[in-house]
């Protein structure tokens, strides 16, 4: 598998739909997706490797697979765009949460979804961001998706 594709990832329902590429065939890239759930692992699709089992040509192409299949197939329906406030960095992806006027975030690495994220908690964004920032001397930029 080669690295996810967070620059590419797109919230949805209650999801966040991370694309990659899953292999080439006569120099054309198969993609295929995995899934975050806001419920976490509440849900059977938190951390899924396409439950859908069809593979895509291209990235909207596969964004499109995993959309239909959340469709038919999600227990969780969500309007809120829990996944909004996501950013990247020399790959990774870090998602910042607001629960109760707290922050926390979540940090992913570019090849899996294994959160490395420390348990602390922030009064603001701006706050959590500026933390991980200081925290991490080679993290120099970021940006939102």
């Amino acid at each position: 598998m080669s690295r996810l594709l967070y620059e590419n990832s797109v919230s949805y329902q209650g999801y966040l739909i991370i694309p990659f590429v899953f292999g080439k065939a006569d120099n054309y890239e198969i993609y295929s997706y995995k899934l975050l759930s806001e419920i976490g692992h509440k849900s059977k699709f938190h951390k899924a490797e396409n439950p859908a089992g069809i593979y895509g040509s291209s990235i909207s192409n596969i964004v499109a697979i995993a959309k239909e299949y959340i469709d038919e197939h999600s227990e969780l329906v969500s309007q809120d765009d829990t996944f909004k406030s996501r950013y990247i960095y020399r790959n990774n992806l870090i998602i910042v949460f607001e629960e109760g006027g707290k922050y926390f975030y979540d940090h992913y690495p570019p090849e899996s979804l294994n959160n490395i994220a420390a348990p602390k908690l922030f009064k603001s964004e701006y706050e959590c961001l500026n933390w991980i920032k200081h925290s991490s001397n080679d993290m120099l930029n970021y940006w939102r998706v």
